[in-house]
């Protein structure tokens, strides 16, 4: 046990960058839920595009990917290139903190959530979700912002520009993603267009104050 501290104290050490992901978890996940615990809807968001959505239990496998993704974006660029580190780190963080920000002035909620069709092994996943996570602060989709994040900055970083195929995965895992929030009625349209729109947003920005050497 000492050495594995002692191992992490010198890689932190090394890379000092790691505390503003570390830093920025705690105080998000910390503010997430009591926004749950707190805020009251005023906006319900509908588009009529929702209603031609059906529900799919099978929506959970890529929603529940979202959390490899959230975890494994930011480390796997700490560890290969600190440029896509930070640059992902201002998408993501600026992002979610804009989303928390929008909560607390424009709290949204949800009333597309229909009982669950079926009883299989997906869906009791789903349930559980529900449980967790209500149709509360929903726009835009922190889901969807911080998933866009991450596509963009892979889908951008010369770690990749031998390897195609993975930047086509990747895209093709973020539009996996975006559909989850969907089909799982987690979030509506709107939510998903305001995220991935906030993330873009803040593209430019990022490259412009970690400008990418060549």
């Amino acid at each position: 046990m000492n050495q594995i501290k002692t191992g992490l104290a010198a890689f932190v050490l090394r890379r000092p960058e790691t505390w503003i992901a570390v830093g920025y978890f705690a105080f998000y996940l910390a503010s997430f839920f009591l926004l749950e615990r707190i805020t009251e809807p005023r906006f319900i968001i509908h588009s009529a595009l929702d209603d031609l959505i059906p529900f799919c239990e099978w929506g959970i496998i890529p929603y529940a990917s979202w959390y490899l993704l959230l975890v494994g974006g930011p480390v796997f660029f700490l560890l290969k290139d600190k440029g896509d580190y930070l640059r992902l780190c201002f998408i993501m963080f600026v992002g979610m903190t804009i989303c928390l920000a929008l909560y607390v002035v424009l709290p949204t909620g949800l009333d597309l959530r229909q009982p669950i069709p079926r009883d299989n092994l997906l869906c009791k996943a789903v349930e559980l979700l529900r449980s967790i996570d209500t149709p509360t602060n929903v726009c835009p989709s922190i889901h969807v912002s911080s998933t866009v994040a991450v596509g963009i900055v892979t889908v951008r970083s010369r770690l990749f520009d031998r390897h195609a195929w993975f930047k086509i995965l990747m895209v093709i895992e973020c539009l996996a993603v975006c559909w989850s929030t969907l089909a799982l009625q987690q979030h509506s349209v709107w939510d998903v267009a305001a995220g991935a729109a906030l993330s873009f947003a803040l593209m430019p920005i990022a490259w412009k104050l970690w400008p990418q050497t060549k």
